[in-house]
């Protein structure tokens, strides 16, 4: 099984877009999300410095578009998983089919601009914790008044907050880890980010999200989410909730992830997949040169196009990696209402509702009491729907 990542704000490079304008189309399709996003992104990704390519706004819907552009020139209908790190995860979710490309860019254009206002609300920023114990490092954090904004894996985890408060943490630093100031605007995926949640929420509130066609991880708890509007929900919710990129990884390896490809500009996800995940294979794209090598990956641990018919029924599917319990007294050939809990998947972190997003009959079920189930996994059959 292949995953492919769509990577976050920092991986930019001074630039890193000029090979893929040779590309037929490349340039007049930038062209018309620049209009979208409302930012040159022509100029962001082949002449801007790296100054300027920092600034929230633009880095934002820069990054989504290279994503995209990216994985236009490889088969993604072969691949069966999609993620992405922060911003990316709007990338991703264009990918899967939750969101237009149009859309996913007009998003990441707002979200970078209602971010970068919140920034200058108060002064914040973020600091990098690498090594330590996880656990010591977050009651550390929680102890010096921050956030832990992103937990990443591999043992970097991030904090964020108030600059006295990112002071305090410094001078007193959790055992055997490294404190790295970060050059950012602000304290992102933090409550500092709640005007930003909410003018995101209100242009995210016109959009119609489909459903995903493929499996698709969520930065706030490692799940694959398979209901279109929840997601959407769950992008805007994410702008003031931590990254657990840690879980998404964790969600790679138990479904049984053999292979990744990570899309342009390349390297951050790759590294810390890695050192997270024992023996799977990693391919970068950053420039068209890349493509073969992506390819000849996807093909060979990709999955194979289907070309049957969409049968008439709903799938619900387990959200975490655990054993399954149905709902007590639910039997086959029972009415189902829209948002009726049918079950819950036992995890690690505590129980995981499953709910059925339309209403129907429960016509099978495809797991059974104490199933081990892993992320996607199929637990019921809904008839009746299209």
């Amino acid at each position: 099984m292949l995953a492919v990542l769509a990577p976050g704000q920092g991986s930019q490079k001074p630039g890193f877009l000029a090979p893929w304008l040779a590309r037929p189309g490349a340039e007049a399709r930038l062209r018309w999300w620049s209009a979208l996003s409302g930012v040159d992104l022509v100029h962001l990704g082949t002449e801007a410095d790296a100054e300027e390519i920092k600034d929230t706004a633009k880095t934002q819907p820069l990054l989504v578009a290279a994503a995209l552009l990216t994985a236009e020139h490889l088969p993604m209908h072969d691949v069966a998983v999609v993620a992405g790190h922060s911003v990316g995860e709007l990338a991703a979710a264009a990918l899967a089919g939750v969101l237009s490309p149009e859309a996913a860019v007009t998003l990441a254009g707002v979200r970078g601009r209602e971010m970068a206002a919140a920034c200058a609300l108060e002064p914040t920023g973020m600091s990098a914790v690498l090594g330590g114990e996880p656990d010591e490092v977050v009651a550390k954090i929680a102890d010096a008044g921050l956030h832990p904004a992103n937990r990443n894996g591999a043992g970097q985890i991030v904090a964020a907050g108030s600059l006295p408060g990112l002071e305090k943490f410094a001078a007193d630093p959790p055992a055997r880890a490294k404190i790295i100031k970060l050059q950012v605007a602000g304290a992102f995926h933090t409550p500092y980010m709640a005007p930003a949640e909410e003018g995101l929420g209100r242009v995210a509130a016109g959009i119609t999200a489909g459903t995903p066609g493929k499996i698709l991880l969520s930065n706030l708890d490692g799940t694959a989410v398979d209901h279109g509007p929840t997601m959407l929900l769950r992008l805007v919710r994410q702008v003031t909730a931590p990254v657990r990129w840690d879980l998404c990884m964790q969600t790679l390896a138990d479904l049984g992830v053999t292979a990744i490809v990570e899309l342009a500009p390349a390297g951050t996800l790759a590294g810390l997949a890695k050192r997270a995940i024992k023996g799977i294979e990693i391919v970068t794209v950053n420039t068209p040169d890349d493509l073969a090598k992506a390819r000849d990956v996807i093909a060979r641990h990709g999955a194979a196009p289907t070309h049957e018919p969409h049968p008439q029924f709903s799938v619900v599917v387990a959200a975490a990696a655990g054993t399954f319990t149905p709902a007590a007294d639910l039997a086959e050939g029972a009415p189902i209402g829209a948002g009726q809990v049918v079950g819950a998947v036992q995890t690690r972190q505590g129980p995981v509702a499953v709910a059925a997003h339309s209403a129907g009959v429960l016509t099978e079920w495809l797991a059974h009491p104490d199933d081990p189930v892993a992320p996607g996994q199929p637990l019921a059959r809904i008839g009746g729907q299209l």
